[in-house]
């Protein structure tokens, strides 16, 4: 069950703490440091994040000193519940590609190239990984999470999807009438998923049938499917560099979003479905409109500074809760998150040492999740 803290033996997982010892205007943690930085002109803070061990020297304490009996005391300005502002999650043995909260925020899933889900417990400082879902005989690419956090839905190299029960700790359905790797899972209404996969399709499904519901045939692979916000549309992006959206009453193209020049790798709609995210090869992370009735173009703006590199990785993109911040994988080790509005970058988090593969915005609380192919997951929390 999920309060259950046992693991099986074979894995070994790892919750570390990173905690600050100074006030909020410059932080100094015992592994690592969080930098503050005002530019003029900006209304936002750009932030900056090291995980590097900092030089062994006293913090400097700029806010919330008190002195009392000749000794200083600090305090840390915190924005969530989370056992300490970073935290690090271990235990994967490959490249970690997907992570996502559940609805409620106080579960975790994780998915690996080492072909196991671990689900982690948000907040508390022990037994953060308090299952292992195990059967995929290739790497996990994608996940996501039912409306009501019992089920998690997998996306496989081994061409099927899983679906598994948090309760139970084990995998109830698999579905395999894909004849390629499968890419991209996604949720639609009540129970129904999308998955894109290599196969050049991309399948609705009815998870408690098993039954294939819909397919949309492309004719290149689709690496990346998902609902619109209303359930009416399927949007579909591949190697051909389109995004295409297709009606679910007569499985036709609507339109098509073309400006990517190069593979495109995730994909994510917005909170409230007026806009659609793209992230691309070609370093490129696009804000499309897809509301409907639209006459002029799609495109609302691109945000810049993420990366991709040779591993030619399926580094996906997503949305804060409240849409006002994007975020997205990039191949330079580093977490970059952008304010909507203004299209700026806000935050600037190096700390990984590989490929950041995901990064998910907590449905609650201003905190990130991001998971590398250094084998590792961080969380953070950001500035409320």
């Amino acid at each position: 069950s999920r309060d259950s803290t046992a693991v099986p033996r074979r894995s070994l997982s790892v919750c570390l703490l990173v905690r600050y010892d100074s006030g909020p205007a410059r932080h100094r943690a015992r592994v690592g440091e969080l930098k503050f930085q005002r530019s003029r002109g900006q209304s936002r803070v750009a932030t900056t994040m090291s995980l590097v061990l900092p030089p062994a020297k006293r913090a400097r304490v700029e806010e919330d000193e008190e002195v009392a009996g000749g000794e200083i005391s600090t305090h840390v300005n915190r924005s969530s519940q989370l056992a300490a502002p970073t935290m690090l999650f271990s235990g994967h043995q490959a490249a970690v590609y997907t992570c996502k909260f559940d609805p409620t925020g106080q579960y975790m899933a994780s998915g690996s190239h080492d072909k196991s889900i671990f689900l982690w417990k948000v907040y508390g400082e022990d037994d953060c990984n308090f299952n292992v879902l195990a059967g995929h005989k290739n790497v996990v690419l994608d996940l996501c999470w039912n409306r009501d956090g019992s089920k998690v839905i997998s996306a496989s190299a081994d061409k099927s999807v899983g679906v598994w029960d948090v309760n139970v700790g084990r995998r109830t359905r698999t579905l395999s009438k894909h004849s390629g790797v499968v890419n991209s899972v996604g949720l639609g209404e009540g129970s129904l998923i999308v998955s894109g996969s290599d196969d050049c399709t991309a399948k609705v499904w009815d998870v408690r049938s098993r039954r294939v519901e819909q397919e949309f045939e492309a004719k290149y692979q689709i690496t990346a499917a998902c609902f619109s916000h209303d359930n009416e549309l399927i949007f579909t992006a591949g190697i051909d560099n389109e995004i295409k959206a297709w009606d679910r009453r007569n499985e036709s193209v609507v339109f098509v979003l073309e400006g990517h020049k190069d593979t495109i790798t995730g994909m994510a709609v917005s909170p409230n479905g007026a806009s659609l995210l793209t992230n691309s090869m070609d370093k490129s992370l696009i804000q499309w409109d897809v509301r409907p009735f639209v006459n002029e173009s799609r495109f609302s703006k691109q945000f810049f500074g993420g990366q991709h590199n040779m591993e030619k990785n399926l580094l996906k993109c997503s949305w804060s809760a409240d849409g006002e911040m994007v975020s997205a994988g990039s191949s330079d080790h580093v977490v970059h998150i952008w304010d909507v509005p203004t299209g700026e970058e806000l935050y600037h988090l190096p700390g990984h040492a590989g490929s950041v593969n995901e990064v998910a915005f907590h449905p609650k609380e201003p905190v990130i999740a991001s998971c590398g192919s250094d084998k590792q997951i961080y969380l953070g929390e950001l500035n409320a």
